[in-house]
């Protein structure tokens, strides 16, 4: 709300008047965002050391390749988080009701991967997958009953490749959140397996959220598109940036070798809140194709699971999530990182397509 303060000194001198921008307040927030982590990661990794010298646990059937990895702290979520949530309140304008959402999903999920990510470097393994989804499931009933109070549409879908049209499927619509948040948050802790991997395609498709929400809350913009208006959303941008900002500071310190990780408070915390930012910009589909690399992850998963079951102990990779095939392969952790950053960079810019395919 520190815009708003000094927004309101626009009459005495005219450069305040610039905080009534959200190009300068996107900027602002990512910058600010950025140097948060940037300052303080080193001190938190040294805490984590001290209070949890153990750190991150390693799986024994892994590859060989992460054995070194053992003993990295593993809680550099809750600075991203810390970091989003401060530079959001900062720098969001009249109380944005889209923020706030967004910002409660972040601490949610983001405690309930926090509480996964202490059971594992206290005791050596977190908690177990009933009672996590059983806590998804009830963040994500107050994440939708919290949007439906403060008056957003939740019948209707939109179709991104048709002018101005979506289905009205009523109650659907409230098991489809729980699809699209409950997946993403998943998806996105799965990719979460080498060092960089997941945060570089989370900038991407923040970035592509952040357009999205800017061309969606500004009339004119909308109008020459033909998508649909929806008022205030433009905040939402705020919320993309100072994620950024956050993501790139935090990449600074996981970038390989890592010197922290970010856990199941980042990852899953931020799928969630790149879910809920979809749903209330009513871009669900540009969700799938802009996170197509996490959706890539999630069936990999899902395909290895089933084949397993199914054929009684065969597989279709040699290790689940589809990056760990590769590594196991024979690829070098980097190169795979590389080439998945690629592959997330084309997904985002598909998704981006769906503004002008109409």
């Amino acid at each position: 709300m520190l815009s708003d303060l000094l927004f309101s000194f626009k009459d005495s001198e005219f450069l305040f008047n610039l905080f009534g921008y959200i190009s300068f307040r996107s900027g602002l927030s990512l910058v600010s965002s950025f140097f948060i982590v940037l300052i303080l990661m080193p001190y938190w990794i040294k805490i984590q050391n001290r209070i949890f010298p153990g750190g991150q646990p390693i799986r024994n059937d892994g590859p060989e390749t992460h054995y070194h990895k053992k003993g990295t702290p593993a809680l550099g979520g809750v600075l991203i988080l810390f970091s989003v949530i401060l530079s959001s309140i900062l720098w969001t304008s009249n109380f944005s009701s889209y923020n706030y959402i967004l910002i409660l999903t972040l601490i949610l999920f983001g405690l309930i991967g926090f509480f996964d990510d202490f059971k594992k470097v206290k005791f050596g393994k977190g908690i177990s997958t009933k009672i996590k989804f059983s806590c998804q499931l009830l963040a994500t009933l107050a994440i939708y009953f919290i949007i439906k109070y403060n008056g957003f549409d939740l019948n209707k879908f939109s179709i991104p490749f048709l002018k101005n049209v979506s289905i009205e499927i009523g109650y659907f619509y409230f098991i489809l959140i729980l699809l699209i948040v409950i997946g993403s948050t998943n998806a996105t802790n799965l990719t979460d397996g080498l060092d960089g991997l997941v945060s570089m395609p989370l900038i991407f498709v923040f970035l592509t959220f952040a357009i999205f929400a800017y061309v969606l809350g500004n009339i004119n913009f909308s109008d020459y598109l033909l998508v649909n208006y929806i008022k205030g959303s433009g905040e939402i941008v705020i919320f993309c940036t100072s994620a950024i900002g956050a993501l790139l500071g935090f990449l600074w310190f996981n970038s390989s070798p890592a010197s922290i990780f970010m856990g199941d408070t980042g990852s899953q915390s931020l799928g969630a809140s790149l879910a809920v930012t979809s749903i209330l910009l009513k871009q669900e589909i540009v969700l799938a194709v802009a996170g197509g690399l996490f959706v890539i992850e999630a069936i990999s998963v899902m395909l290895q699971v089933t084949y397993f079951k199914i054929s009684k102990g065969k597989r279709i990779f040699l290790m689940a999530p589809l990056h760990h095939h590769y590594e196991k392969k024979g690829l070098s952790e980097q190169k795979i990182v590389i080439r998945f950053w690629i592959l997330s960079f084309l997904f985002c810019l598909l998704a981006l397509s769906l503004l002008k395919i109409r």
